[in-house]
């Protein structure tokens, strides 16, 4: 987990919905901007894995955006919103193993013809015949 929060700038607004005066002359609502072509805390492999995998949350002039608007303090959203991006930043650092093709075995192959040769038997036995 990378501490890049000093690379991060912030945009306060007034959050939307119902809430009365707090909400009406507060601006408590914070959207984090993030460079990531800019950030000195990534190689230049781990900034292509981000932008590929979060594509939908960058724009086209590079910027990473995420708006918080939970709490009814700006500071609290504030924290709030550094803890998402570090979040979404650090799950999309991580590459799933390859997985590795396996065959069943010998006697997993015969105990699943025997089954079959069972079942088929006793519908066999079903039948009526004259």
């Amino acid at each position: 987990m990378k501490d890049f929060s000093k690379e991060l700038s912030f945009k306060t607004s007034r959050s939307s919905g119902a809430g009365g005066q707090n909400v009406n002359k507060v601006e408590t609502s914070v959207t984090v901007l993030w460079k990531v072509d800019e950030s000195e805390s990534f190689s230049e492999r781990q900034k292509s894995l981000i932008k590929e995998k979060l594509k939908n949350r960058i724009n086209a002039e590079g910027f990473l955006f995420l708006t918080v608007s939970e709490s009814r303090t700006q500071l609290m959203n504030k924290n709030k919103a550094i803890e998402k991006v570090i979040e979404i930043v650090d799950k999309s650092l991580i590459v799933p193993k390859k997985r590795i093709a396996t065959k069943p075995s010998k006697a997993k192959k015969e105990k699943r013809l025997d089954t079959k040769k069972k079942i088929s038997e006793k519908k066999e036995n079903r039948r009526f015949k004259f």
